[in-house]
């Protein structure tokens, strides 16, 4: 600016200066006007995906009731609407480009006009009046990068939009004071135990004033209706959640000063949904203990009944399972569940509906082996059937 003034005049630094503050200014207020866009372009791409990916994985559910016509039209529901806010981003993109075009090409036009006129009345020279073109174009291309940026920067910002709300997320089992777990006879205490689960916006109370002793080696089971709390349990014991009050106690240790991955060493979970990766039976058996032998992971499977049905599949062990294992049934897929937890060999076992998806011989075989398993360690059985009491 204090060139074109010294060198042309004040009018031609103005004129600059007045292209450099609209531009800028066009460039912040457009750009932070057309993130809403961009913002909305990203949540329907991600329902449009969400649709797709939760239609395939239901894929069964969806033929069992003849929905395919129906998650078609819902998935080009999602799509047309991805497609119309990605217009409109693209539309408010190309407004941002031509309104900074329109500035810079009115300056240019503002500028040229007056140098025209200067050199018609004898006070510029020609060559001045290229030099003022050359100049507020060399002009254009720093504003123009500023521009570019500025906008890549929102745009990344607006992209990363959830993962920062995630990371800014309160944690909900806190690591002060940790400590790591010692050696012990593993005895679990439960003292006046309260735990609340947020829904939505609502807090509802799931346990309440829980009290309940389980002496080292000994085998208690939990016995009540669906929704009773009986899981919740397991998942405070693994601290996945610390009660909002009471205490629980390891052989004396508060948990909730013990470092989650030294607690979660000792105690090994069989759950009610058996979630398998999708790699070979082998990895997922041993994913408990990654760095057990080959014989380890066989001998796991004969305690869980599963190692003969393993040999018959046509590359044994090696045999992919499939996304959430689909390739097995329900009650090969808890059976390997419960391999895996055997070839943790932990010192507490958590055993929720363990036996829940198996046939009566299954059952008892599977029992049978739990009971070895289960033999001198601290064992805590989730059932909702008093009759299914029969486990250890």
């Amino acid at each position: 600016i204090i060139y074109f003034v010294s060198y042309f005049s004040i009018w031609f630094g103005l004129i600059v200066f007045t292209c450099m503050v609209l531009y800028l200014t066009c460039t912040i207020l457009i750009t932070e006007w057309r993130t809403k866009y961009r913002r909305e372009m990203n949540n329907q791409d991600n329902n449009a995906k969400s649709r797709a990916v939760d239609s395939l994985l239901n894929f069964e559910t969806v033929k069992y009731y003849n929905a395919e016509d129906y998650e078609v039209h819902c998935f080009e529901e999602a799509i047309v609407k991805y497609q119309q806010c990605e217009w409109k981003s693209s539309a408010s993109l190309a407004l941002l480009n031509q309104t900074q075009n329109v500035i810079i090409g009115s300056g240019l036009l503002v500028g040229s006009l007056l140098c025209a006129y200067l050199v018609s009345a004898g006070q510029f020279q020609v060559g001045d009046y290229v030099l003022f073109g050359t100049y507020i174009i060399q002009l254009y291309t720093p504003l123009n990068w500023f521009g570019t940026y500025y906008r890549l920067i929102q745009s990344a910002f607006v992209d990363m939009e959830n993962m920062l709300a995630l990371l800014a997320e309160q944690k909900e089992v806190s690591h002060l004071h940790i400590t790591v777990l010692m050696d012990f006879e593993l005895a679990v205490i439960l003292t006046d135990a309260v735990f609340c689960l947020c829904v939505c916006v609502c807090s509802t109370e799931v346990l309440r004033d829980v009290t309940f002793t389980v002496e080292a080696g000994q085998t208690v089971a939990l016995v009540g209706p669906s929704g009773s709390g009986k899981s919740s349990i397991l998942r405070l014991l693994f601290r996945f959640y610390d009660p909002q009050s009471g205490w629980i106690h390891i052989d004396g240790q508060d948990i909730s000063k013990v470092r989650q991955s030294s607690l979660r060493s000792y105690i090994g979970v069989v759950p009610q949904d058996t979630v398998l990766f999708n790699d070979t039976i082998g990895n997922n058996i041993r994913y408990s203990r990654v760095t057990a032998a080959d014989q380890e992971v066989e001998r796991a499977a004969m305690a869980a009944d599963i190692h003969a049905r393993i040999l018959e599949l046509p590359q044994g062990y090696d045999t992919e399972v499939g996304e959430r294992g689909l390739k097995l049934s329900g009650g090969e897929k808890q059976r390997v569940a419960i391999a895996r937890t055997i070839l943790k060999e932990p010192q507490i076992i958590l055993l929720d509906e363990a036996t829940s998806s198996l046939d009566t011989q299954t059952e008892r075989n599977i029992q049978a082996s739990l009971a070895k398993v289960c033999a001198n360690r601290t064992t805590i059985v989730v059932i909702y059937r008093s009759g299914c009491v029969m486990l250890c």
